[in-house]
């Protein structure tokens, strides 16, 4: 977008004696996708663009085209409206983006290179560190707020705990910001969800929604037991639908299914390793962090399981799914799904929720703090 508004691709224009402010024309910025290599051909250009539409990034000038074509039409960034859907996730990335940004850009950055456990990690900071520099910069007004924040950021996968073992304290805690901000990431990589290719080389980027390809076929789960012996359970994690009606082919019209009729016996034997009650999870100072992971479902599902009730939790997890490359692991407990508290409900009425729901899948769980 700021290229584009450089390039002065975006600018007011009149169409019908009325004027359109920081507009372009679709045509044009087909063009400038090709001539600028940030796609290799017109059609993989559009679906470019539409993916941007379908994430509400832009728009048709009038809203009377709901899919991106490449014409004399106008259309125009949601940012440069106002339209742009701020929710709470949304929000939290920003704030982290702009922080990110803040520290880079001065001498004598908090952020460095450091090593623990003759590990060497970059961007890190101390938590306490980050604390005071919070409030130096009258980001925040006072400590308690400091860690609100960094705890926000923890939750949304933008810092992290060096080796995942800890929430953000106000401590000499060693963290690093997870997304690499200033990584150039280009618009193809919204096109490469289903290829590890992307994840290899671009490791911290916010497009990668995928770690491996997903197989069509059987495919396997990661599920731990209590003795922490990793049993690999064989499924299907294919629209069940598709599984009924004994199609083979690779590609369903069918929605992404959550859980599927196994081809061998899975163990039902739950992954916990003692019953977990809500009033446990919810009391103050409980050993828990709250994580938010966004799930974009494939053409195959999700990739994880759902079990137990009252909290449920995550029973298995497909290695090569969506879920997995979200960070959902086994023995996660289901806080809310798309923004419905669920932690009073039971597996299948969770199972049921997700299922009808949206093909992106906002989902808040709880894990223990090791």
């Amino acid at each position: 977008r700021l290229r584009l508004h450089d390039g002065k691709l975006v600018k007011d224009r009149r169409y019908h004696l009325r004027t359109y402010p920081n507009c372009f024309v679709a045509k044009e910025l087909t063009d400038w996708l090709v001539d600028h290599k940030e796609a290799p051909d017109r059609e993989t250009a559009i679906r470019l663009m539409q993916k941007l539409m379908d994430h509400y990034i832009i728009h048709h000038v009038c809203d009377e085209h709901s899919d991106y074509k490449d014409a004399k039409l106008l259309y125009r960034f949601r940012k440069d409206d106002g339209t742009f859907p701020l929710s709470k996730d949304v929000k939290v990335f920003m704030r982290g983006q702009s922080l990110y940004e803040k520290l880079v850009s001065v001498e004598d950055s908090i952020l460095k290179v450091r090593e623990e456990n003759s590990v060497k990690y970059q961007r890190t900071f101390l938590g306490s560190e980050m604390i005071d520099w919070l409030i130096q910069e009258g980001e925040v007004e006072n400590r308690q707020e400091a860690v609100e924040l960094g705890r926000a950021l923890l939750e949304h996968g933008i810092i992290q705990h060096v080796s995942n073992r800890h929430h953000f304290f106000d401590s000499d805690i060693l963290y690093h910001f997870w997304i690499n901000f200033r990584r150039r990431r280009r618009l193809t990589e919204l096109l490469n969800e289903n290829s590890s290719r992307a994840l290899s080389e671009s490791p911290d980027s916010p497009f990668c929604l995928r770690k491996l390809n997903p197989e069509p076929g059987n495919t396997s789960f990661l599920s731990v037991q209590t003795n922490k012996e990793i049993k690999v359970v064989s499924a299907v994690r294919r629209s069940s639908i598709t599984s009924l009606s004994g199609n083979s082919n690779a590609y369903f019209s069918a929605p992404p299914t959550l859980v599927f009729p196994p081809v061998a016996e899975c163990n039902p034997k739950s992954v916990l390793k003692r019953p977990v009650t809500n009033e446990e999870l919810l009391s103050p100072g409980a050993p828990y962090v709250k994580k938010t992971l966004t799930i974009v479902g494939d053409a195959v599902g999700w990739g994880f399981v759902v079990r137990g009730g009252r909290p449920c939790h995550i029973q298995a997890v497909d290695p090569g799914g969506p879920a997995a490359a979200a960070g959902m692991k086994v023995c996660q407990f289901v806080f809310s799904v798309n923004g419905v508290y669920v932690l009073h409900l039971d597996y299948q009425t969770i199972s049921s929720l997700i299922m009808t729901g949206p093909r992106t899948l906002v989902m808040e769980v709880m894990e223990a703090i090791e």
